[in-house]
């Protein structure tokens, strides 16, 4: 895409009805236009302009104060991954911006549309150190899809209308726009038109109708074909694109970790989840498949193991919205540039029907030697304290795998992502690329506001609850109906099951001490309740989901629990360990 200059922005203008507005109201009226009708952020001086004119319109524009801006993105990236929805946040100028960029890297390697706006410095003082000045434009360069500073307030509208464009077209990513406090107090005439197109950036690569024959010809053809799912079906919306194909060619599916819940878990084609800590069958069928179908998904080394290892034995089609992803890492036989849903409408009319019962049942067959080794274990120890995968069973039982879960990264993590049975789309919010411990608090509040209709349950690691815990006071503030739980080990979990098997043992800087997380949540007027029994655990899940607003449980599980199967970091899939 060509660098978006100040001359380059320029070639949309109908006239509309004008007014004389601020720069700060404009840029309200612009995010009317564009649909939005909440905001997740926290003001300070570079930016108290534009809050002073959010004051007027209180009643079309939902202001979300957070407590920590990092918390801000985190809420946006929730909002935005259930709804569809692009996420707005604010924040002022300074450590106000520095703290939003955790999660602007989050919400690009997840792809996830999200549109910051940044408070500056006047522009006389801009470069001279001024209080608060911060270079936010060649920081957040490298983890965004796009970043202006605008120093005219005549450019404001037509920036906030490609804003928003570049953020949810194409892949979608986030956007940071830089206002100078004299561009938000300025007047000018303003008029808005939304972005339609930009010149040189093509967000919906054409499908090319020879590439699809292609690939239908490998479909057709292939004794053992498999499916990778990845989130750009539900970016998207290729749900039911997805599900078609796959049943009229009798493919089997899997899903990567941010494609959970693209494909119903209790379909006869899903077969388990891929990854590191993933199902048995779907990573060690990886390398016995002939033709590997990867969709939306970026071939990243969680997925893969070792490259030299991993599906040579293949051929491979990628289908990728995203160019740059093809080839990057796996070598392609047929390469698909689109949408996934135009790809896969595209491909449905041209493929045979079929079925691969056998090939199927060898996933099958696979889930019985996981479910002796693993799962029957996890789920019903035979002795000890909770396990996390028990924990997350009867979550997923007792909201029929019809929640919107969120986690935070780590055991629980891949506990959840394993054992909860997502039975509805669009349901799994979760850190996947950058690994944000930190992030399901704040995510949930986010998911519960863009879906009040729904229940959402936050399942969180001891550790990463603590950095970004006082997210509770907004949670308090809106009565936000987000339900929590802590799976308490008093361990940093996923650090220590490495030092366990990698590191013989040593145990460096993982054990936590932790506080009181019932009366933490107590002291923000939350209820709250602990559960260590293995008895008492469904009857406090239950409390938990039937009260009235938001609610935290801490279940104290084993301190030394660990979670497989697993494939050593940069090992085969095929060596995928059991125990």
């Amino acid at each position: 895409m060509e660098a978006l200059t100040k001359q380059t922005l320029s070639d949309q203008s109908e006239k509309q009805v004008s007014q004389i507005v601020s720069g700060a109201e404009a840029l309200l009226l612009g995010l009317l236009e564009e649909g939005v009708d909440t905001i997740f952020g926290y003001p300070g001086g570079a930016i108290m302009p534009i809050y002073d004119a959010l004051y007027g319109y209180q009643d079309r524009l939902r202001h979300i104060l957070v407590r920590h801006e990092q918390g801000a993105t985190h809420a946006a990236q929730g909002y935005a991954r259930v709804t569809g929805k692009t996420g707005v946040v604010f924040a002022t100028s300074g450590p106000g911006a520095t703290n939003l960029i955790t999660g602007i890297a989050d919400a690009q390697i997840d792809s996830t549309p999200m549109v910051c706006i940044t408070g500056q410095v006047a522009t006389p003082l801009l470069g001279t150190d001024a209080f608060q000045e911060t270079d936010v434009l060649g920081i957040s360069m490298p983890v965004t899809k796009w970043n202006y500073q605008v120093t005219d307030v005549t450019e404001l509208p037509e920036v906030i209308a490609k804003a928003f464009f570049i953020a949810r077209t194409g892949r979608p990513g986030p956007v940071l726009i830089d206002i100078t406090k004299d561009v938000q107090f300025a007047k000018f005439e303003y008029t808005y038109k939304k972005c339609e197109k930009i010149r040189s950036y093509a967000p919906y690569p054409k499908v090319n109708n020879d590439d699809i024959e292609a690939a239908a010809k490998l479909i057709n053809a292939a004794k053992k074909p498999y499916i990778l799912a990845g989130h750009g079906i539900l970016i998207s919306g290729a749900q039911k694109e997805l599900l078609a194909v796959a049943e009229k060619a009798g493919v089997p599916v899997a899903s990567t970790l941010l494609g959970l819940s693209a494909f119903p878990c209790n379909h006869p084609l899903y077969v388990g989840y891929l990854g590191m800590h993933g199902n048995y069958g779907p990573n060690v069928k990886t390398n016995e498949c002939d033709l590997l179908i990867a969709i939306g998904m970026r071939f990243d080394d969680r997925v893969t193991g070792d490259l030299k290892t991993y599906a040579r034995q293949a051929k491979v089609i990628h289908i990728e919205i995203d160019p740059s992803e093809i080839d990057k890492n796996v070598k392609t036989t047929v390469a698909i540039n689109a949408d996934a849903k135009a790809a896969l409408k595209a491909l449905l009319p041209k493929l045979k029907e079929n079925k691969h019962d056998k090939w199927v049942n060898e996933f099958r067959e696979c889930d019985k030697i996981e479910y002796e080794k693993v799962v029957n274990k996890a789920l019903h120890p035979a002795e000890g304290g909770l396990l996390m995968a028990e924990v997350v069973n009867v979550i997923s039982e007792m909201t029929k795998g019809e929640a919107i879960v969120v986690t935070d990264v780590g055991q629980h993590q891949m506990a959840t992502s394993r054992y909860y049975k997502y039975n509805t789309t669009d349901s799994n919010v979760t850190s996947g690329g950058l690994g944000t411990m930190g992030f399901a608090l704040p995510a949930a509040m986010g998911a519960k506001i863009g879906r009040p209709d729904k229940q959402v349950v936050a399942i969180i690691g001891d550790g990463g609850f603590q950095m970004t815990l006082q997210e509770l006071g907004t949670i308090f503030q809106f009565n936000i109906g987000a339900k929590i739980v802590i799976l308490n080990n008093s361990f940093l979990g996923m650090v220590r099951q490495w030092q366990q098997l990698f590191f013989d043992k040593r145990y460096s800087a993982t054990e936590m001490t932790n506080p009181d997380f019932v009366a933490i949540a107590r002291g923000f007027y939350i209820n709250a309740a602990k559960v260590s029994l293995r008895e008492e655990l469904k009857q406090s899940i239950q409390t938990m989901l039937d009260h009235n607003g938001p609610y935290l449980l801490e279940v104290v599980v084993e301190k030394e629990e660990n979670v497989f199967p697993m494939v050593p970091a940069g090992d085969s899939v095929g060596n995928i360990r059991l125990e």
